[in-house]
């Protein structure tokens, strides 16, 4: 990956890793927009956003990502955007239109994707970065009992309705599973690791392979 160019580095992970933060971290360290489902989430409601109302904007207003993007920085920056809690399926339509936000997204700029569709979306785009962040059962567990406040009878319980809730959404449209390492450049494990651990690592990586 070309650091010197538009570029885009997407973090698939699991639930209780702090892959959100860390995707986070490693966009302030590159110093590039973060996008993740939240955001995305708030912006199409926001905007009442599909994929067809997207198009309308656009033609309609040719600042329409300026407008997007102020209000994006707004979500980014707010102390109150939710911890990933419960995680519904999306339908079709949902799908296209994250889709369609995020590569236009990375169409105006360079910037790091959190969330499960990105490796996906991405996957044939030019210059980018797939990131895999993983660790123990046990140190998942210990995360979502502290950040949720939850036993860990019901952290085990989120844990598992959401690892088989992004697994059963990546193969409604992609015939091949998350966990599939072929469709990653590099996979963390985050045991004995911080979330600035982690985003060093993605960042030394990118500036050791970067042309």
């Amino acid at each position: 990956m070309n650091k010197n160019e538009k570029f885009i580095v997407t973090i698939n992970r699991e639930v209780g890793t702090g892959g959100r933060t860390v995707g986070r971290k490693l966009a302030e360290k590159l110093g590039v927009k973060y996008c993740d489902k939240a955001v995305i989430d708030g912006l199409t409601q926001k905007f009442g956003l599909s994929k067809e109302r997207i198009e309308e904007i656009k033609a309609q207003k040719k600042s329409w990502w300026n407008d997007i993007s102020t209000y994006y920085q707004t979500l980014v920056n707010s102390a109150n955007m939710p911890m990933e809690a419960e995680v519904k399926l999306d339908n079709a339509s949902m799908f296209e239109t994250e889709k369609h936000i995020l590569e236009d997204l990375a169409a105006h700029e360079s910037c790091v994707v959190a969330g499960r569709t990105g490796f996906m979306v991405f996957r044939e785009w030019p210059n980018h970065l797939n990131v895999f962040i993983q660790a123990s059962l046990e140190h998942r567990v210990q995360r979502v009992m502290r950040r949720q406040n939850v036993s860990e009878q019901e952290a085990r319980d989120i844990i598992d309705k959401m690892d088989t809730t992004r697994e059963t959404y990546i193969k409604k449209y992609e015939d091949t599973s998350r966990y599939d390492t072929r469709n990653y450049q590099l996979v963390i494990s985050m045991d004995g690791l911080s979330e600035d651990d982690a985003a060093e690592i993605i960042k030394n990586y990118i500036d050791c392979t970067s042309k």
